[in-house]
């Protein structure tokens, strides 16, 4: 999920209707539920109880671990069901689980993985390396082709238009810099919003949160 909805109510209350994807924390246990919380501060954070008092106060506990998108949901479960809200019973989140929203044009990073590290390229996929050479020449996937970003608006008849193209750099900003060029150009395009580091014949490869 693109954000983390915390139900505070004690779980006697909380099974008989809740918000879909909602965690059950009761406001005192809250405290003990830190360590589970997004390593991302700023992920969304929502929080609702019975009364607007208690949501405050879980909103400003929250808010003191560092996250600064925390809000709560003012009126709880009254207010979600009057805006036409859906709610369930029972069926909580075991867990927090936080998935950041992938930016527009982004690729899975994931998929990614298995495409690049794979020993057959897929006929499907083209995958283009816009660092520059030097930082190629370090280390690079077996399948790509190097066209750095400098260079890329002059040399776009290297690349296929019949392929989907997965754009890389070390950090993914001159990716989405060139997903934006081959765009505009008409090409099938997506960029790996990930850091990716090639060291001693290895390749770590970590999403962007």
């Amino acid at each position: 999920m693109p954000f983390v909805l915390i139900d505070l109510r004690d779980k006697k209350t909380a099974e008989k209707e809740h918000l879909p994807n909602a965690v059950n924390i009761p406001l005192e246990d809250l405290e003990k539920w830190k360590d589970k919380f997004p390593t991302h501060k700023k992920a969304p954070i929502i929080l609702y109880a019975e009364d607007d008092e208690k949501a405050i106060k879980g909103f400003t506990l929250v808010r003191s671990w560092g996250y600064i998108n925390a809000a709560y949901l003012p009126g709880g479960v009254s207010s979600w069901k009057q805006a036409g809200g859906q709610v369930l019973s029972k069926a909580f989140k075991k867990e927090i689980v936080y998935v950041p929203k992938p930016k527009p044009g982004s690729f899975p990073v994931e998929e990614f993985k298995k495409i690049a590290l794979s020993q057959e390229m897929s006929d499907k996929y083209f995958i283009l390396d816009v660092r520059e050479a030097d930082e190629y020449a370090q280390g690079a996937f077996k399948f790509a082709k190097n066209i750095p970003l400098s260079q890329l608006e002059d040399r776009l008849n290297e690349i296929p238009k019949e392929k989907e193209i997965l754009v890389h750099c070390a950090t993914g900003v001159r990716a989405e810099m060139a997903y934006n060029t081959l765009k505009k150009a008409g090409f099938k395009v997506y960029f790996i919003d990930a850091k990716i580091e090639f060291q001693n014949g290895k390749v770590n490869i970590i999403p962007n949160e």
